[in-house]
């Protein structure tokens, strides 16, 4: 386990990069109360609910747009559908055998 002076070197390196927001006095009120009743600051209050916020906006943009490939994809199979293979041919025959069609 690293020692405590390690790891504030450590957290020296990681956070290099600052973030400033002008916010309202009621904005401010109802953040410092949410921290509060994580038992968090609200520096840490705040930049986990922003991470939280941007991983979830991330996760949904990447979902919506596999699911417009997809349906690209979709759309391409049903109006230009590849000609049938080998085995489709004899799963075909296969089933108009079984089936009497």
């Amino acid at each position: 386990m690293p020692s405590s002076n390690a790891l504030r070197v450590q957290r020296r390196r990681t956070k290099q990069e600052r973030l400033e927001a002008r916010i309202s006095p009621a904005q401010k009120r109802i953040l410092e109360r949410a921290a509060s009743m994580r038992g968090a600051t609200l520096t840490d209050f705040i930049l986990a609910s922003a991470q939280e916020a941007a991983v979830k906006t991330i996760k949904e943009f990447e979902m919506l747009s596999l699911c417009d490939e997809a349906r690209e994809v979709f759309v391409r199979a049903l109006m230009d559908p590849p000609a049938p293979n080998k085995a489709l041919r004899t799963a075909a025959a296969r089933y108009r055998k079984y089936q009497k069609v």
